[in-house]
């Protein structure tokens, strides 16, 4: 839509169309496999503890018990989604908008929709498969696709940087982004390779992957595991996965950890890593901790950003041309 009038969407009508059937297909695809669709609320009183994200946050003016306190919009709908789980509803679904403080550009909005879905006695690897089917499902006839890959993590820094990831040191990694004329942000830390990995990935992998394929990048590094399962071995991966297409990351998933003893402590890790970077500590989400401690079952989850998809769909290049009204327009 013209640039010069605001007040009209920045996607075409004819993308928009595209969004609903996108969107329509995506509850066929579940439907047809049982899983069911569920809401929960964008707003918790507990925000991300994960280092790389910043929570909106507000207040309740009351009236009731909340009047007065901090509440934070979701970055995600994972942690009522596994409360769920863990109260018996089965495999679940979710279409959520999701908001995330800083972000902005070319694939980044504040405001997003994210497709988000758990799978009962998945383990990551059913799980790829799951997300393949879909995808490809949703891209048939608007993107010829040649045969997806899975590459591990160890492979493609090997393959793209001649690194062991996994047995680099920082040294060796930052002296490797110098090699590749990559400029670090000032303060990275002398002994975390993970930061050093991060921008080795963004700036010397992650373009070459997925192009004309699905590609799907797994078993990362015990220190990047997250909400993951960790699996032993020398050395010990985090049973995540990541897919991307054309270069752009589209889906996040892992074989989903169960142990509240341990989630609570990668969400004090999460907070000290947050304290070092100048960020607030948040208030971990007791209500998920409580709901693992009650018994999680053994499943594997995923999120997939839609806009992204979208974009791929419509052959567009930047998210501002699938959503109505992205931020500069909202």
């Amino acid at each position: 839509m013209s640039p010069g009038r605001p007040w009209q969407p920045a996607a075409s009508l004819a993308t928009l169309r595209l969004r609903a059937r996108l969107l329509t297909a995506i509850r066929a695809f579940f439907t047809a496999r049982g899983v069911l669709e569920v809401d929960t609320p964008a707003l918790s009183v507990a925000g991300s503890t994960d280092p790389h994200l910043d929570s909106f946050v507000t207040c309740h003016a009351g009236p009731g018990q909340q009047q007065g306190q901090t509440l934070y919009l979701h970055t995600s709908p994972e942690f009522p989604m596994k409360r769920l789980l863990a109260a018996g509803s089965g495999c679940v679904y979710q279409i959520a908008k999701v908001f995330r403080n800083g972000e902005a550009g070319r694939h980044h909005q504040p405001e997003f929709t994210l497709l988000e879905w758990y799978r009962l006695g998945f383990d990551h690897h059913r799980l790829m498969d799951e997300v393949e089917e879909l995808v490809t499902t949703l891209l048939a006839e608007r993107l010829p696709l040649a045969a997806s890959e899975r590459l591990t993590y160890r492979e493609v820094f090997k393959r793209h940087v001649g690194l062991d990831p996994q047995r680099a040191s920082v040294t060796e990694l930052a002296a490797c982004a110098f090699v590749h004329g990559i400029m670090p942000p000032p303060h990275m830390p002398d002994a975390n390779p993970d930061p050093w990995l991060d921008l080795l990935l963004s700036h010397c992998i992650e373009p070459k992957l997925g192009q004309g394929r699905l590609t799907f990048l797994y078993d990362y590094p015990a220190s990047q595991a997250a909400l993951a399962l960790v699996r032993d071995g020398d050395p010990p991966v985090a049973e995540r996965f990541e897919l991307y297409i054309n270069g752009i990351e589209l889906a996040n998933g892992f074989h989903e950890l169960t142990d509240a003893g341990e989630q609570r402590r990668r969400f004090a890790h999460d907070n000290q890593a947050r304290e070092a970077n100048g960020l607030r500590s948040m208030a971990v989400d007791e209500n998920l901790l409580a709901a693992l401690a009650a018994g999680l079952p053994a499943c594997a989850g995923v999120a997939l950003g839609f806009d992204r998809l979208l974009m791929i769909a419509a052959g567009c290049s930047s998210l501002t041309d699938v959503i109505a009204f992205p931020i500069d327009r909202a």
